[in-house]
C-alpha cells in the first residue's frame, strides 16, 4: 500500500485509494461521440421537421452520420470495461434506479429508430438499386428493402410521414441520450468538480455545436472528394447555428465555472489551486481561448462582413475544426480534471497519459476515426446526396 501511495503524483494529502485514476481518456472519447450523435441529429432535425431548406444537402449526410456514431458509442465504455461481455448484465438483470444500467435501454432504442429513420429515407434508392443490380450486390440490395417495393406516390407521402414521426421522436431521445451523461457527472457530489445542476445543460449545447461543426467539415470534405461545388447557403446556415449555441453554451460554461469557484463550501481551497495552476493551460487557454474565443471572433468578423465565397468556406471550416477541438478539451477537463481533485479535498493528483493499452491514447483515436470509416464505406452503399423523399 506504502509503494502505490509513493508511486503516483500528488500534492497535498489523500488516501493511497485515490492515487488510481478509475475513468481515463476512453471515458472523455465516451461523452464525446455521443455529442456529436445529438449535434448531427439536430441538424437533420431542423430539415426533417422544422423545414430548414438551406440545410437540404446535408440532411440525409447528418442522419446517416449519426447513425454510424451512434454504433460506436459503446465501444469506449466496452473497451474500458475490460470484460465486455459482463455489459449485458445490466440488460438482463437490470436495476431501474442505476442511471449506467438504463444506458444499455436508451442506446438500443436510438440505435433502432436511427437504423428505422434510415431506412425509410432510403427505401426508395435501395428499391431502385434492388431492381438494377444483379449478384451479390443487388441481393444485398433486395433483402434491405424488406419486401417493400412500392414507391408510388402513396406509398411515398406515407414514408415522409412516418420520417417525420421519427425525427420528432428522435429529438428529445437524441437530446436525452446525451444529456443523460451530463446528468451523470452532475449527479456525483463525490466529486466537487462534477457536482453541478448546470452540467447536463452544457454537455447537450456542446453536444449540438460539435456534431454541427463535425459536419461542417465532413460535408466540405465530401463535396472537395466528390468534386462538386459547395452550397454556401447550406454552409453558412451551418456555421450560423454552430455560432448562435457556441455563444450560448460559452455563457453557461462560463456561470458554472464562476458558481463553482464562488461557493464557500468544503473543498473550494483546492478548487482554487486547481484553477490556479493544473487548469490554466487545458481549461483557460485551450478550452476557452484557442477553441471557443477564437471561432467566436473569427465568425463573427466573417458575418459582419459579408464574407462569401471561398475566404467564407475556409473560415468557417477552421472555425469547426477549433469547435471540435473545444468541446474535446471540454470532455477531457471534466472526465480527467475531476479526478485530479482529490475526494478528500486536501490534494490534487496528477495524470498519467499512457499511448499503448487498453485505456491508451492510441485505443481513444482509433474508437473516434472507426465511425467515419465505416462511413465512408456506407455512404458508398446509400448515398446521402440522393434526396428522392424530399418533399
Amino acid at each position: 500500500m506504502e509503494s502505490l501511495f509513493i508511486a503516483a503524483p500528488y500534492t497535498g494529502y489523500v488516501y493511497p485509494n485515490e492515487t488510481v485514476f478509475p475513468w481515463s481518456v476512453l471515458i472523455v472519447v465516451y461523452p464525446y461521440l455521443t455529442g456529436l450523435v445529438a449535434g448531427a441529429f439536430t441538424v437533420s432535425s431542423l430539415y426533417q421537421v422544422f423545414g430548414f431548406e438551406r440545410l437540404r444537402p446535408v440532411a440525409h449526410f447528418a442522419l446517416l452520420s449519426s447513425l454510424c456514431l451512434m454504433i460506436f458509442v459503446p465501444t469506449p465504455l466496452l473497451l474500458h470495461l475490460g470484460h465486455a461481455e459482463r455489459a449485458f448484465n445490466a440488460l438482463l438483470t437490470p436495476h431501474l434506479t442505476s442511471a449506467m444500467a438504463m444506458f444499455g435501454y436508451i442506446s438500443a432504442f436510438y440505435v433502432l429508430l436511427l437504423m428505422l429513420e434510415n431506412w425509410f429515407v432510403f427505401r426508395p434508392y435501395i428499391v431502385e438499386q434492388a431492381q438494377k443490380r444483379r449478384g451479390l450486390p443487388g441481393l444485398v440490395y433486395r433483402v434491405a428493402s424488406l419486401g417493400s417495393n412500392d414507391v408510388s406516390e402513396k406509398a411515398m407521402r406515407y414514408d415522409r410521414k412516418w420520417i417525420f414521426a421519427l425525427a420528432v421522436i428522435g429529438i428529445p431521445a437524441a437530446h436525452g441520450l446525451h444529456g443523460y451523461v451530463g446528468f451523470v457527472f452532475g449527479s456525483l457530489k463525490s466529486r466537487e468538480w462534477w457536482s453541478s445542476d448546470l452540467m447536463p445543460v452544457i454537455f447537450l449545447f456542446s453536444a449540438i455545436i460539435s456534431g454541427t461543426a463535425l459536419l461542417i467539415v465532413l460535408y466540405v470534405v465530401s463535396c472537395w472528394l466528390r468534386k462538386v461545388r459547395i452550397d454556401l447557403a447550406c454552409l453558412k446556415g451551418m456555421g450560423y447555428a454552430m455560432w448562435g449555441f457556441m455563444m450560448f453554451a460559452l455563457v453557461l460554461e462560463g456561470v458554472e465555472f464562476g458558481a463553482l469557484v464562488y461557493r464557500g463550501r468544503e473543498g473550494i481551497d483546492v478548487i482554487m489551486e486547481f484553477v490556479a495552476g493544473p487548469l490554466i493551460v487545458p481549461f483557460f487557454i485551450l478550452q476557452f481561448a484557442v477553441g471557443a474565443v477564437t471561432p467566436i471572433l473569427m465568425l463573427s468578423y466573417l458575418f459582419w462582413r459579408g464574407t462569401g465565397g471561398t475566404p467564407l468556406a475556409v473560415g468557417i471550416v477552421v472555425s469547426a475544426v477549433l469547435v471540435m477541438f473545444s468541446v474535446l478539451m471540454m470532455r477531457y477537463n471534466v472526465v480527467i480534471g475531476g479526478q485530479e481533485i482529490a475526494k478528500t479535498g486536501k490534494g490534487l493528483l496528477t495524470f498519467q497519459f499512457e499511448f499503448f493499452g487498453r485505456d491508451g491514447i492510441l485505443a481513444a483515436a482509433s474508437v473516434l476515426v472507426a465511425p467515419l470509416i465505416l462511413l465512408s464505406v456506407v455512404v458508398r452503399f446509400l448515398p446521402p446526396w440522393h434526396d428522392p423523399v424530399a418533399p
